[in-house]
């Protein structure tokens, strides 16, 4: 299984659009709410090289973006092999 970050924030819909995604493909992922732990919007603005806006997303450390790029991914046909192939 990959390791998938995603960092949001509880009134943010493209955040449930895309945890609805990765629910829906069955991976697992681990949800960090920075409306609840303020202190972890820095680290996902290093992360994500600036990107203030959730969701961010990381699998297995590389950063795939937010909620419009983890769906383009899927469209193209490259989310389901990057889930399967992630360490």
């Amino acid at each position: 299984m990959p390791k998938i970050d995603i960092y949001t924030s509880p009134l943010c819909g493209y955040c449930h659009a895309a945890k609805h995604l990765l629910t829906r493909k069955g991976a697992e992922f681990n949800e960090i709410n920075v409306f609840s732990q303020p202190e972890q919007k820095q680290a996902m603005i290093q992360r994500a090289n600036g990107a203030r806006t959730v969701p961010q997303i990381f699998i297995d450390g590389s950063h795939i973006g937010g909620c419009d790029d983890l769906y383009a991914l899927d469209d193209m046909g490259k989310l389901d092999p990057l889930l399967k192939s992630a360490s």
